[in-house]
């Protein structure tokens, strides 16, 4: 099996995530570069638990 894509994706979310708590702390909680962050990591961890799940 190709771990590639699950490391790309755990790049991704820890990228995404750092983001979205750096924007958090700067802009607040409720603005909406935080919220886009937020929904896009929500994207991301949906992805890599559905790829994980059709791998095992």
């Amino acid at each position: 099996m190709n771990n590639k894509p699950f490391f790309e994706l755990a790049y991704k979310i820890n990228l995404i995530r750092q983001l979205m708590i750096v924007t958090g702390q700067t802009k607040g909680l409720n603005h909406p570069e935080t919220l886009k962050y937020s929904q896009e990591l929500d994207r991301l961890i949906f992805t890599t638990q559905k790829t994980y799940r059709s791998c095992s």
